[in-house]
């Protein structure tokens, strides 16, 4: 009997969270698999403005409305006080973000999506190891999209967390209606990349690197969003769902994101996931460094002060005159990035989101939040301190939260077939 495509990684995945795990190439596929599987096409996803691109293109590739919420200021995460019940009755699914490994507010946010009978779905791409009440990020919702190109710090590799086995069979066979035959050149690249890169830090080379990089155009980003093309992307909506009309949007940074890697990627993945407790415990070590200085908010100080440091991809530093301080940060061979800015709304408009109904804490983090590797944490912060960083404090009010009790909706959308999932696999 042939095993599933990447089922040892699966497995490995499995013992580590408890749950059902389907292997991808990307995380971004996996969340692409979960909201074909459970939401109808023109379904209302609410989810971060402060958040990846990516992850908006993945929306609107699978035939979604992308529904912008408030967010909190302390962590840019969904504040579920601050939407409005009409938002809450108008929506058919929940998206988190966990930003930067943070966890957003989950306890509340399912206790939301079970009174009105929608799905809840769990972006960890951050979050690998982060907790809530001991109970691990990815455990909370439907289903959970993981990857493996941040804490494990490959290019290649995901998983997608579901209830039950009978959920993870019918979910294998529509990734693999979505897989494209792998090519020996993207192998190389995703199993030599990781290790350029580090070569790179270790020799202390990483600014004339990037800047060689910014001059000769090879960055796919000219600023912290894509460009949005928003003429041929209101055009691919009449395909939708589909993520081959997408694609172009969807690849950006990670273009084997529905490759099928062959056996030297996937074995460069599972010695990188026999290091990650290791990780993990580095990345603490940081947090905890961090969350220490000035610059970090209260709100991360008092999360790390409660429950002890997190193993977070980014901490988000507040500072002032940020994008200044990013440029100045390459000096010292410090590149930030994950910065996620404008906000969603603000970058798409209302041709493809709906507007968050109270902008001003999404803009004001996004535009404040310096995203702090922790395993850089001794340098960040000498570099830092040279540029005489300032730390930045919100002056903004918090939303007055709404009490009125959510409506239920009734049973949650029924599940697609195989057939009905896929979508030509041909790249554009």
């Amino acid at each position: 009997m042939t095993m599933p495509y990447g089922s040892r990684l699966a497995t490995t995945m499995t013992r580590r969270l408890g749950r059902e795990c389907v292997y991808t190439p990307s995380a971004r596929l996996a969340l692409y698999l979960a909201l074909r599987r459970w939401c109808r096409p023109g379904a209302r996803v609410l989810m971060s403005p402060v958040n990846d691109d990516v992850i908006l293109f993945v929306v609107l590739a699978a035939g979604l409305r992308p529904v912008q919420a408030p967010v909190s200021v302390a962590d840019g995460n969904i504040d579920p006080a601050a939407v409005p019940e009409s938002t809450w009755r108008s929506v058919d699914a929940v998206l988190t973000t966990n930003l930067y490994g943070i966890p957003d507010r989950i306890v509340e946010l399912r206790r939301r999506c079970e009174q009105l009978g929608i799905p809840l779905f769990e972006d960890a791409a951050h979050a690998i190891g982060s907790h809530v009440d001991g109970q691990p990020i990815g455990t909370f919702g439907k289903a959970a999209a993981f990857s493996l190109s941040k804490h494990v710090a490959a290019m290649a590799g995901g998983f997608l967390a579901v209830e039950d086995a009978r959920t993870r069979r019918e979910l294998e066979l529509l990734r693999d209606d979505l897989l494209v035959p792998g090519r020996l050149s993207g192998d190389l690249s995703a199993t030599l990349r990781p290790l350029a890169r580090s070569a790179v830090r270790t020799l202390h080379l990483v600014r004339p690197v990037w800047r060689t990089m910014q001059r000769l155009g090879l960055l796919e980003r000219d600023d912290f969003r894509m460009a949005l093309h928003a003429p041929r992307l209101a055009g691919c909506a009449r395909q939708a769902p589909s993520l081959a009309a997408y694609e172009p949007w969807v690849r950006v940074d990670l273009h084997g994101f529905r490759s099928r890697h062959g056996a030297l990627v996937r074995g460069q993945l599972r010695l990188r996931m026999a290091r990650l407790d290791g990780d993990l415990a580095r990345r603490r070590a940081g947090v905890s460094l961090l969350s220490g200085t000035a610059w970090a908010s209260p709100a991360l100080s008092a999360r790390v002060a409660h429950d002890g440091p997190l193993p977070l991809f980014r901490v988000p530093l507040l500072v002032q005159d940020r994008d200044a301080l990013i440029d100045r940060l390459v000096r010292h061979g410090v590149v930030a990035g994950y910065v996620y800015d404008p906000p969603l709304d603000d970058y798409a408009g209302a041709e493809f989101v709906e507007p968050s109904p109270d902008p001003s804490a999404a803009r004001w983090f996004a535009s404040h939040v310096l995203p702090a590797d922790p395993l850089l944490a001794h340098a960040i912060t000498n570099a830092l301190t040279r540029e005489r960083a300032t730390t930045a404090h919100p002056s903004i009010p918090s939303p007055v939260p709404d009490t009125m009790p959510p409506t239920p909706r009734g049973e949650p959308n029924s599940a697609i077939t195989a057939t009905q999932a896929a979508d030509n696999p041909t790249r554009q």
